[in-house]
């Protein structure tokens, strides 16, 4: 009797409390701040809070191996344009240094034909890479083809240095160009993907490609400049040069292979994976239905995807079209060393400072980024009135009559660079949901080079400007 008298008591008290545990649960539900979709909720935070809630549960990236690995992708992914435009000296002084009006027309204009057959093959492949996927998630499949074709190309560009075209110049310069395409359409596929897969991940893996991005110019331009001091015969200079862009393209394919078998990679694959099974979109659709996936994203981005354009459209009409022409005044280095160290080298490595300093400062937010990135227009005009003398002549005045100040804005050029494309390219996969990150990082990585190649077409303009 008393047992049974006080489980009864025991049993009013207990339902007792868990109706007063509801009450303060409802309680807390409706004092609760109501938040919007993680697109437009998040773009008032700090930068630092955009990370996957859960980063902390995840699986340690033991020893930065998948950094590693996408900054290795980064650096692949741009060996094929830093290698040609490094090569300025090469193609310029060597393969087209024929005396005929048609090859030296062509060799004026060596730089700008360069930029047209590399970037909208690169623009015209990202976008069909972009659109035209199966499932949710970027193929990663497409990266092993891609670097595999780049191989194929480099070593055709070997023989082409192995072999006197004196007598062909012309026809050379086609062959390159049509190298060049090819090279590009690979790379358009290869960075799309990579930048897709990146932004699955933490925010600072997607940096990593960045970052990489800008060590292959880095590269590329010391070993451009140690193979012009080390071997004097620019066929030599030009077979060791194109070898060792064999050698890392073949590292960034191994670099690959390692990458499905990192548990800290299987965990964020697996969360997108769960993410699209448990999502009200079909696992098949129709192109519209893509297409309206792609403009539902694209409309939360819309602000990072416009800035990351504008960031590489301002790059891109400057270096390396105009900088690269910049000749100096009175410097005293020889204008081949001026280029290579101030234009190729210097414009690489601050822009790698850049990169570096996002990972420690974020400034601005997501919400005011476009401000910089918009005043960062007027380095256009700058460089304008420098020392910049095109092929075809100019008629301009030349109004910052100093290399130094030239130098300075190629610092201030290369520096934003790499820090606001950095912070954009960050801060748009994660105003998303995790499920649709891998469509933001890829449309994020065509608007990037929709940047490169308005910019690198604009930079032709530039050039009939100051000579009109």
């Amino acid at each position: 009797m008393t047992r049974n008298s006080y489980n009864v008591s025991d049993t009013k008290h207990t339902n007792g409390t868990s109706i007063m545990n509801s009450q303060v649960d409802e309680k807390e539900k409706f004092l609760a701040p109501v938040l919007v979709e993680p697109g437009l909720d998040s773009i008032n935070k700090n930068p630092d809070d955009l990370e996957l809630n859960d980063e902390d549960n995840a699986p340690k990236d033991r020893y930065r191996i998948v950094f590693f690995i996408m900054l290795i992708h980064g650096i692949g992914i741009l060996m094929p344009w830093n290698m040609l435009i490094n090569a300025k000296t090469y193609f310029e002084d060597y393969k087209l240094s024929t005396n005929t009006s048609e090859v030296q027309e062509l060799r004026n204009n060596f730089m700008f034909y360069l930029g047209i057959a590399s970037q909208v093959p690169n623009f015209i492949m990202s976008g069909i890479n972009t659109f035209c996927q199966c499932g949710g998630m970027p193929s990663s499949r497409r990266i092993v083809i891609a670097i595999a074709i780049e191989v194929v190309l480099f070593i055709a560009t070997v023989i082409l240095a192995m072999v006197d075209s004196t007598d062909w110049s012309r026809e050379f310069f086609y062959i390159t160009m049509l190298i060049a395409v090819f090279l590009n359409m690979a790379t358009g596929v290869y960075q799309n993907s990579a930048f897709g897969i990146a932004a699955t991940l933490p925010m600072k893996y997607t940096n990593a490609i960045v970052l990489g991005n800008n060590l292959s110019g880095v590269f590329i331009a010391v070993l451009n400049l140690l193979c012009s001091a080390g071997a004097p015969d620019p066929k030599v200079q030009a077979i060791y040069y194109f070898v060792v862009a064999i050698v890392i393209l073949l590292v960034a394919l191994d670099a690959y292979f390692l990458l499905p078998i990192m548990n800290f990679y299987k965990y964020y694959e697996s969360k997108v994976t769960i993410a699209l099974s448990n999502s009200e979109s079909p696992s098949s659709t129709s192109f519209s239905q893509t297409m309206k996936q792609f403009k539902d994203v694209f409309m939360k981005i819309k602000v990072q995807a416009i800035c990351v354009w504008f960031v590489f459209f301002v790059t891109l009409s400057i270096f390396p079209g105009v900088w690269s022409n910049i000749r100096r005044i009175d410097f005293p280095l020889s204008d081949q060393m001026f280029v290579g160290i101030f234009c190729f080298l210097s414009f690489n490595l601050f822009a790698v400072l850049g990169n570096l300093t996002s990972e420690f400062i974020k400034v601005p937010g997501p919400k005011f980024v476009w401000v910089p990135i918009l005043l960062r227009g007027l380095l256009i005009p700058y460089f304008l009135f420098c020392n910049f003398q095109p092929g075809t002549g100019r008629t301009l005045a030349v109004l910052i009559e100093s290399d130094y100040a030239a130098i300075f804005g190629g610092v201030i050029l290369a520096f934003t660079g790499g820090y606001y494309s950095s912070l954009v390219m960050m801060y748009g996969p994660k105003l998303v949901e995790p499920e649709v990150a891998g469509k933001a990082g890829m449309i994020m990585a065509f608007c990037l080079v929709t940047g490169i190649t308005t910019g690198v077409a604009f930079s032709f303009l530039l050039s009939v400007m100051v000579s009109w």
